[in-house]
């Protein structure tokens, strides 16, 4: 029985002093990560213990904590940075370790991409040949602004409320001009004829169906 109890007692101090060795390399790991050209901070940045399937990431202000062991490498990944790595020193004193990780902007080089509107080349290059090709922006805007287009259209624009106004107030005004005498007759009066010959060369009388 003595020997049983023996026997126990050594393998409990033996596991004791395994966990106690083991909890010994943890380290509590945490830090900012920032830019290389600004030092903002990098938000969501992936930050992973290589080798294993542990790691955090960086909330919106680049800061993150993860609990790592010395020695452990650790790998920083962001979208639009270049991949980095850290390893946890192994000659720690303490059981904490702080780090500003710099990362640097990565540039990516995409491939070509042709986008044709037609399924096949074939279709498409037949379509290039006989199909007309739509008027762009620039076309479009220059025959809206023609001068004849405008003139027609202008023409054929019915007289909104201000304009009547406008009409009426001129009428009113005419009379009042040549009240107690005797008003001219527009058929003698030479700029009416002129703006009549004017509205004549323009079509203004040709019947519009």
């Amino acid at each position: 029985m003595r020997t049983v109890v023996v026997i126990l007692l050594l393998l409990f101090a033996h596991f004791a002093l395994h966990g106690q060795h083991a909890g010994s390399d943890l380290v509590q790991f945490s830090g900012v990560v920032v830019t290389g050209d600004s030092l903002q901070a990098v938000p969501y940045a992936n930050i992973k213990v290589k080798g294993f399937n542990r790691g955090t990431t960086s909330d919106y202000y680049g800061f993150f904590s993860l609990v790592a062991r010395k020695g452990e490498v650790i790998q920083f990944s962001a979208v639009g940075f270049k991949k980095g790595e850290f390893r946890i020193p192994d000659t720690l004193s303490s059981n904490r370790y702080s780090l500003v990780h710099i990362m640097t902007n990565d540039t990516i080089l995409l491939k070509e991409t042709v986008i044709y509107p037609w399924p096949t080349p074939e279709q498409f290059k037949r379509a290039f040949v006989w199909d007309k090709i739509p008027d762009d922006d620039l076309t479009i805007a220059q025959k809206n602004l023609d001068k004849m287009e405008m003139r027609e259209r202008a023409r054929a624009m019915p007289m909104d409320g201000s304009m009547n106004y406008r009409n009426y107030m001129d009428q009113q005004v005419g009379r009042l001009y040549y009240r107690g005498q005797t008003q001219p007759i527009p058929l003698f009066n030479p700029f009416a004829w002129a703006e009549f010959v004017k509205a004549w060369k323009r079509g203004d009388f040709k019947r519009k169906d």
